[in-house]
């Protein structure tokens, strides 16, 4: 077994040697190195390396995919033999001049909503959690009926399940502001501002409970609870607002007029201008993925679920939060969850097929892995290191997401929250839907298996490769 200092030299050499590594830094799973000439590169060697699951370019970067712990230890042996790291933001910035427009927006898109998917997870398990334990048959275990529960019990369960969405607004706009190179507790403010209790509240409004105060007679003035696309232009055009500024006020004066000046001009904009137009797009939007969800005969679910994972390889998939966020405000539920939970848990079902089915030891210590990575939710490693090699694993994989999303879609699916998917994403069923969660876990993975080990994958395509 090749220790990680040999790994590391390994790395190097197949990327081009010290001389063509512009930077390198690491994620969770990944060794990220920006390279001076891209065709110096070797990809074989590189994904021919030890412990190595994957490797491919995207976003500008060279990524090689060794998975969670193992990444570090290679990271640490490689800065050692003198290559100079960078930190990941100082990485963004080398690859925001990379690709093309569409490309730069939805990295941006998703730097600014990455950070606050975690505390969506959390409030997504509270719902699960809550919807369990306010389940009438659960309830009778403990000879209690849902009118008997404390009405302060339930109090704390909306605590913890609303507050996120109450103030989403705020995240947004604290993370734009963070991203775009502004003043983060500026942008807090500033989106606590839209979510303001002197405004009529929208969800309210949309009740037919409270109406919206108009500026003009034409103009609607409302909160913006649970609204995304507001908060995140208002954040950006607020944190250049704030860099001009700063540049042009007094220092003895920047303190007070700058934050002043922001928030001011930022508030009176989204307020009467970015928060009604995009607000309406947003609607917009959100009514054409509810379109999509509600097509007939499983037919949504089919589609999504077929093609999610291709989505994934172009690394644009970030602009399902947004999606997802929407869905969660609007519906309470989030239909999309399950499709896409069988398309993830069908790739980790083709990696697993490869693995039991190949004689080779090298691509089994990779394989299983893989597979179980996707299990947890997080298909790259099956994707690049063993599926999309063989391509045919990928496309069975493909056709098993497909067939497990339109299971989902005939079933009427909807999770609790999001994020989490395939086994963790157990939890976001955690009441009458979780027997047919299983199910379609159960088609995406046992599919995926069967036609990959019968007609997509031998250990020919091994010794071609």
């Amino acid at each position: 077994m090749a220790s990680y200092s040999e790994i590391a030299k390994q790395v190097i050499e197949a990327v081009g040697g010290e001389e063509n590594i512009q930077s390198i830094a690491h994620c969770a799973t990944r060794l990220r190195i920006m390279v001076h000439d891209h065709e110096k590169v070797d990809k074989e060697t590189l994904e021919d390396i030890e412990k190595v699951k994957g490797a491919f370019y995207n976003s500008g970067q060279y990524q090689v995919i060794f998975g969670t712990g193992t990444v570090n230890r290679v990271y640490e042996a490689v800065t050692q033999l003198g290559v100079e790291g960078s930190s990941k933001s100082e990485m963004k910035k080398e690859a925001a001049k990379q690709g093309n427009a569409f490309q730069r927006a939805i990295r941006v898109f998703g730097d600014v909503f990455v950070p606050i998917i975690p505390v969506l997870v959390a409030t997504g398990l509270f719902m699960g959690l809550r919807g369990l334990l306010l389940q009438e048959q659960v309830l009778q275990i403990f000879g209690l009926t849902p009118e008997s529960v404390p009405e302060n019990l339930v109090l704390f369960t909306q605590v913890l399940t609303d507050t996120a969405f109450i103030f989403l607004p705020a995240l947004v706009a604290w993370s734009a502001f963070r991203v775009f190179g502004g003043t983060p507790v500026i942008g807090l403010v500033l989106g606590l501002m839209l979510v303001s209790p002197s405004l009529p509240n929208a969800w309210a409004v949309a009740e037919g409970n409270a109406d919206p105060i108009y500026f003009l007679d034409f103009i609607p003035i409302v909160g913006y609870q649970g609204s995304v696309l507001p908060a995140f232009f208002a954040g950006f055009i607020g944190a250049k607002l704030e860099k001009w500024c700063r540049k042009r006020i007094p220092e003895a004066l920047d303190l007070i007029l700058t934050p002043f000046i922001v928030l001011l001009v930022m508030i009176t904009l989204s307020l009467f201008l970015i928060g009604p137009v995009l607000h309406a797009a947003e609607n917009g939007i959100f009514e054409a993925m509810l379109f999509l969800l509600e097509l007939p005969f499983g037919l949504s679910g089919l589609i999504i679920g077929l093609l999610h994972q291709v989505i994934v390889i172009t690394g644009i998939h970030h602009i399902f939060n947004f999606l997802e966020i929407q869905l969660l405000e609007n519906l309470g539920a989030n239909p999309f969850n399950p499709i896409i939970t069988g398309a993830i848990a069908a790739q980790g079902g083709a990696a697993l097929a490869v693995a039991v089915k190949t004689s080779s030891k090298k691509l089994k210590a990779l394989s299983y892995p893989s597979a179980l990575s996707a299990f947890l939710g997080i298909t790259e490693p099956a994707i690049f290191g063993v599926n999309l090699r063989y391509m045919k694993p990928f496309v069975m994989g493909l056709i098993a997401g497909g067939a497990s999303g339109f299971v989902a879609s005939i079933l009427n699916l909807e999770a609790t929250g999001m994020a989490i998917t395939v086994i963790p994403g157990t939890l976001l069923y955690l009441n009458s839907q979780i027997f047919g969660y299983l199910i379609v876990n159960v088609i995406a993975i046992g599919l995926a298996f069967v036609l990959t080990y019968l007609f997509g994958f031998n250990d020919k395509m091994v010794d071609k490769k």
